[in-house]
């Protein structure tokens, strides 16, 4: 029986396509335990406005060379108020934004130890809410001490997982044949972004899930609709 692993940094509010990573895989594991990275995207994102993409970030407490779990977020500086302010202002007038609004609300006035621990749990909820069955592990759980490809082996093989779903930009570092060896299949995931109901012109794909969940809900057969599913 085959068990799908795919693996994340936890980031904030990520598009679609991270999602449909999750979707894919068995087991989703959290890379929490990889270092911080000011363009890793964990602590911003984009969302569409009548201006064009804007970025919406959260001020972090971070030295040079921190894990993910090691970075607080800035809490004094009222960047949650800030936010929830921008996207009600540019989705107030979407079709789902009262249900996701509410959602996002009750998610990050919450209390987090950390920026992962904060990301995850967004992730997770909306995850739930889009009916995935998909298991959801940390890797910082695991202690795996091994880095890039290595540590993607070692974390495969302590979940017994025998399929590998890999973002593309992995390709850099990753062969085929280090995973087929230890009896692992290497596949990539293709996420094929798709036109769906905006606000504010032309079409914008590459913006954080929460534009599409105000103008779509908590939809996900509507994305399997533009996926080529294996």
């Amino acid at each position: 029986m085959n068990k799908t692993i795919a693996i994340h940094q936890p980031n904030y509010i990520p598009w679609l396509g991270y999602f449909y990573k999750i979707f894919q895989s068995d087991i989703f594991v959290f890379l929490d335990d990889a270092q911080f990275s000011n363009k890793g995207m964990h602590n911003y994102h984009y969302i569409k406005t009548p201006q064009g993409s804007f970025r919406i970030k959260i001020p972090v407490k971070q030295k040079l060379g921190d894990k993910i779990i090691d970075v607080e977020t800035r809490n004094e500086l009222n960047w949650k108020k800030q936010h929830l302010k921008t996207i009600e202002n540019f989705y107030r007038k979407t079709r789902f934004f009262n249900e996701v609004y509410t959602d996002y609300q009750n998610l990050i006035l919450i209390d987090y130890p950390n920026i992962a621990a904060m990301n995850c749990k967004i992730i997770q909820f909306i995850a739930e809410k889009l009916e995935f069955q998909t298991k959801f592990i940390k890797a910082s759980e695991l202690n795996i001490q091994t880095s890039k490809e290595e540590k993607i082996l070692n974390i495969c093989t302590a979940l017994e997982g025998n399929i590998y779903y890999s973002g593309t930009g992995a390709k850099a570092y990753q062969k085929k044949e280090h995973f087929t060896g230890q009896g692992i299949e290497l596949r990539y995931s293709v996420f094929n972004p798709f036109e769906y109901p905006q606000l504010w012109g032309e079409f914008q794909p590459n913006v954080s899930i929460i534009d599409y969940l105000m103008n779509c809900g908590y939809n996900w057969e509507k994305v399997l609709q533009h996926q080529n599913i294996e």
